[in-house]
């Protein structure tokens, strides 16, 4: 069976999966429009990027973007260490409905998390809405897309898993003592995938559109 890190960012990978719906070619045009004429509610900092600290003066949202880093939403600037094991991690093959189910019952439990532990509508929106770019993210580097990045998980952050829940089975709201910045300094990268060099990226734009098509068909 898959061990709890490798699920969990099994998990990032479904929950991220409403994301392909934004075209590839993202132009660099585009983004730098969004910079400089942010919607209503946004404050624009000096350096161009978009803060969501104090959003429609939301007390919820106070030093929100300490988290990741200012210009830093996703976590796309974050950086990598490996860490190299004296035994190796590899990749193993589980029965795909086994792990549908797992990668299930944490999107539920991702649920649980927003629904519960956060009142504030706009809130919730915006904190799901960065938990799925940061998915996203991970959806590049599975698919090479991400410069100078492997395709692992962080261990020290997925250790925390079972601090998510309390003994009695609550939600837990515990700070675990750490940031969004933290997120790549401890990096497990997982062997034995099937990814070749030559022919993997050849196949990555019909399978975007398979996904595409899959997600259009249930819209």
């Amino acid at each position: 069976m898959f061990a709890a890190p490798t699920v969990l960012f099994l998990y990032f990978l479904s929950l991220a999966s409403d994301a392909v719906a934004k075209p590839l070619s993202y132009r660099r045009e585009d983004a730098l429009s969004v910079r400089s004429a942010p919607p209503p509610g946004l404050q624009a900092r000096d350096n161009g990027n978009v803060s969501f600290s104090n959003y429609n003066n939301i007390p919820d949202l106070q030093g929100f973007d300490d988290f990741y880093g200012s210009g830093n939403f996703n976590g796309r600037s974050n950086g990598q260490t490996i860490v190299i094991q004296e035994t190796e991690t590899k990749c193993e093959v589980v029965k795909i409905e086994i792990v549908q189910q797992k990668l299930v019952i944490l999107q539920e439990i991702a649920k649980r998390i927003i629904t519960e532990q956060i009142c504030n509508v706009e809130t919730q929106t915006i904190v799901l809405a960065q938990h799925n770019g940061a998915l996203q993210v991970f959806r590049d580097d599975i698919q090479r897309k991400t410069v100078n990045k492997q395709v692992g998980y962080d261990q020290q952050i997925a250790s925390k898993f079972n601090s998510i829940l309390n003994q009695d089975g609550s939600l837990s709201s515990a700070d675990g003592n750490f940031t969004g910045a933290d997120v790549g300094k401890n990096v497990i990268v997982p062997s034995g995938n099937d990814w070749n060099s030559t022919t993997s990226p050849q196949r990555q734009p019909s399978i975007d559109a398979a996904i595409q098509a899959a997600l259009n068909s249930t819209s």
